[in-house]
């Protein structure tokens, strides 16, 4: 095989490897939306660092695959509908890790008699990923928002 046959053969490895890598994040989202708990939990490695302090405060959390569903369940689980756009994918391979950058907008629906029925958020996740024999699973998540639109209270009240 020339240098160019190698060349070209680790170009395509790469290019499958990045797709399977957006594959995983993009399907963060989908299973998440359709309620697809099973699917959504498959997603993740053994252990799962959540950053959601844009949004919250507080601290980073270290959680399972089952306990990150089990709170998201719950929470989105709540509205009547929530949409999760990801576009704009960087990957970034090293060897048996990655990390992918992709901006979001995320719109979640509830009827409300005493408020407006959307919550729109708009910012940047972080993947880090991990290869593991199945493929590649995610290991964090930072999610920093960058802007709202519409009534945050319909997150509480998903959630009780």
């Amino acid at each position: 095989m020339s240098t160019s046959d190698h060349a070209v053969e680790a170009g395509l490895r790469h290019l499958v490897e990045r797709h399977a890598v957006v594959e995983v994040c993009t399907r963060m989202a989908w299973h998440a939306d359709q309620r697809e708990w099973a699917a959504l939990r498959a997603l993740f490695a053994d252990e799962v660092r959540l950053d959601y302090t844009s949004l919250n405060g507080g601290e980073p959390a270290v959680l399972s695959p089952a306990q990150v569903v089990d709170a998201w369940s719950r929470v989105l689980g709540g509205f009547d509908a929530t949409q999760h756009l990801t576009a704009n994918h960087l990957v970034t391979l090293d060897g048996d890790t990655a990390v992918c950058t992709a901006s979001f907008q995320a719109t979640h629906r509830l009827a409300d008699p005493f408020g407006a029925p959307l919550w729109t958020l708009g910012g940047t996740y972080r993947f880090d990923l991990v290869r593991v024999a199945g493929g590649w699973r995610i290991r964090g998540v930072v999610m920093t928002a960058q802007w709202a639109d519409g009534n945050r209270e319909l997150s509480a009240k998903a959630a009780g």
